[in-house]
């Protein structure tokens, strides 16, 4: 098996790496970081959540950085305030031995834009960013993006499905000359082409990984038939059986996620619920409560599970399969990550077969029915 050190990745990065317990570069990063150190060159990388792509382009932009210079020199976009808060909390990890500090800001939406605007007046190197949140502070000029070398747009997809499509246009067009891209993303729709057709070279290398597979090969898909009424109670039974493991419960809407958390409360489960109209603080309390297990299990929409990066959940539950098929790619994705093996557990209605079958079909992946 490939080490770091046979990637080309540097002794002081490899000491950070082996305290996280990060030995072995998985698929995506054995595929890209070579490439990346070596050339500066536009990348396209198709991968599912959960593959290790923070380490993927997070190590080559740190490399690229010039600590003696106190400018912005990598900017690292992604759609949701817990990715950003991710990928910066990995990137101190990965330098914690390197000789010269190289400093990264998170930048996002829901905290006061004084307190992020201040931050910057400090040495930045590297930014990572919401669309919306980036744009706002570029438009008042609290960041200046003009010197940006290296520039990641994370889950891309994600970003175009969550309507960021014009900021993201806008941000690109601030800083072309000097920059190469990197574009991280599960799946490739019309959107995403044409951001690679407008802002990157057309020689951009191109790396696909579980190329056959739309969804992570670790998950197991399954479906079970019942009728509306009988929904809470199955997913009741489910939890029971379940009762050592963590999961997430998928709900189109936003009163169905909180109608669903609530029952299963009144049922004594320990759940909480994410959805749009929360505050954050709501929000930043109930992934606290799920990161450290004292919440076992998280119902949610589907924009807000955006950003849930919590190892060893071990189950996905569609309380309704989800309306687009790339919903249920990134539904399915929360669990199984790192490598890991889960269960996504479907509950159908009369009629609703035919999803399943077009399911199948589309994503290459097979559904079997499972009884209690």
């Amino acid at each position: 098996m490939k080490t770091f050190s046979d990637l080309g990745i540097n002794d002081a990065y490899v000491k950070a790496l082996k305290e996280l317990k990060i030995i072995n570069p998985t698929e995506i990063q054995e595929a890209v970081i070579p490439t990346l150190l070596n050339n500066r060159t536009d990348l396209i990388g198709l991968a599912q959540t959960g593959t290790g792509k923070t380490a993927a382009f997070g190590l080559p932009l740190l490399n690229a950085i010039n600590p003696d210079k106190p400018e912005v020199q990598g900017l690292i976009i992604a759609p949701t305030r817990e990715l950003v808060q991710q990928i910066k909390k990995q990137l101190f990890k990965f330098t914690k031995y390197i000789d010269k500090p190289i400093f990264a800001e998170g930048v996002y939406g829901g905290e006061r834009i004084t307190r992020q605007m201040k931050a910057l007046t400090r040495p930045t190197h590297v930014v990572v960013a919401t669309p919306g949140r980036l744009l706002d502070l570029i438009e008042r000029q609290a960041v200046d993006i003009s010197k940006v070398k290296t520039l990641v747009l994370d889950e891309a997809d994600e970003m175009l499905s969550m309507g960021f499509k014009e900021d993201l246009n806008k941000i690109l067009g601030y800083n072309t000359s000097k920059r190469i891209t990197w574009l991280f993303s599960a799946t490739m729709p019309e959107g995403i082409k044409r951001i690679v057709k407008t802002y990157m070279a057309a020689d951009a290398v191109k790396v696909e990984v579980n190329r056959n597979s739309l969804v992570n090969e670790n998950i197991s898909h399954f479906f079970m038939n019942t009728k509306i009424k009988d929904k809470v109670n199955l997913i009741a039974k489910i939890l029971h059986k379940r009762k050592d493991q963590r999961g997430v419960i998928f709900c189109r809407t936003k009163a169905g996620t909180q109608k669903l958390a609530q029952q299963l409360k009144e049922k004594g489960f320990a759940v909480g619920a994410l959805e749009g109209d929360m505050q954050q603080k709501e929000r930043d309390k109930a992934m606290r409560a799920f990161r450290n297990k004292s919440l076992r299990v998280l119902v949610s929409t589907d924009v807000s599970a955006r950003g849930i990066d919590v190892n060893n959940l071990s189950f996905v539950l569609h309380h309704q399969l989800p309306d687009y098929m790339e919903y249920y790619t990134h539904r399915s994705g929360r669990t199984a990550r790192g490598g890991k093996t889960g269960h996504s557990i479907a509950l159908i209605i009369p009629g609703e077969m035919k999803k399943v079958l077009e399911l199948q079909k589309t994503l290459g992946i097979r559904f079997r029915e499972m009884a209690l």
